[in-house]
């Protein structure tokens, strides 16, 4: 984790108590908690879109990821139909 070890992480911790305090601790935290999981939720969509630009420009990709979708789903009925 970047190189920081138990001892530097307890002095920042305790760097952080000393000028926010314990009140206000649990709420940056959950700020931070938030924060991140905006972040990933943003990238996630950028991931998304970026997948359907190459679908969209790369011919027969389209195809190829329909007849995948439906070999899934004859693979899915044949689970459904086993004894």
């Amino acid at each position: 984790m970047f190189g920081l070890g138990t001892p530097e992480l307890v002095v920042i911790f305790a760097i952080a108590f000393l000028v926010f305090g314990g009140k206000k601790l649990p709420e940056l935290g959950k700020g931070l908690g938030e924060s991140i999981k905006s972040f990933k939720g943003a990238m996630s969509g950028l991931d998304d879109a970026k997948a359907k630009i190459v679908e969209d420009n790369v011919p027969g990709l389209k195809a190829v990821n329909e007849i995948k979708e439906k070999v899934g789903q004859v693979k899915d009925a044949g689970k459904v139909f086993k004894v």
